[in-house]
């Protein structure tokens, strides 16, 4: 069954993945500065799905004292991509959004005229996957799942101009 009420709370505490990321960062020979904490603080705490322009103008908002460039959220981005932290969903020549990566499994569907993302989890789809795996000889390590549609508000709002 489909659960419209899924849990997008992070799977471990901001003090573990603070450590992760400053481990990352010393890994990288990347210095950890408070423009960078105050990307992966805003992921942590903030649900939903940002472009970097969103995230950019977040953090601007909450914190305009840091002067955040919007190279350092490209590249703060795509460090944390690159170790798991945050997944993406692309839009190809609009871009991407991104999402922290360390909640619980969900899927997405995503509106294609105003680009909502709703996420969900439905145990019938999660173990078709499985068995549809199992049939061609593969052992599942992960999928991703979206489904393109158009939402009831822009379906209600599609004609009316």
């Amino acid at each position: 069954m489909t659960n419209p009420s899924l849990s997008t709370a992070p799977l471990i505490s901001y003090e573990t993945l603070l450590k992760r990321f400053k481990e990352l960062l010393k890994a990288d020979n990347l210095k950890f500065t408070r423009q960078r904490e105050a990307i992966l603080q805003t992921l942590y705490n903030h649900t939903g799905h940002f472009t970097p322009e969103e995230l950019h103008r977040l953090i601007k908002e909450r914190h305009p004292e840091l002067k955040t460039g919007i190279a350092t959220v490209y590249r703060t981005l795509a460090l944390l991509e690159g170790a798991g932290i945050v997944t993406s969903i692309s839009f190809g020549t609009q871009g991407k959004k991104y999402e922290l990566g360390i909640k619980a499994h969900h899927d997405h569907i995503i509106c294609t005229k105003c680009g909502k993302i709703l996420e969900f989890f439905d145990e019938a789809i999660e173990r078709k996957q499985e068995r549809i795996a199992g049939e061609f000889g593969f052992v599942m390590e992960d999928h991703s799942l979206k489904i393109f549609g158009v939402c009831p508000e822009c379906q209600n709002t599609t004609g009316k101009d």
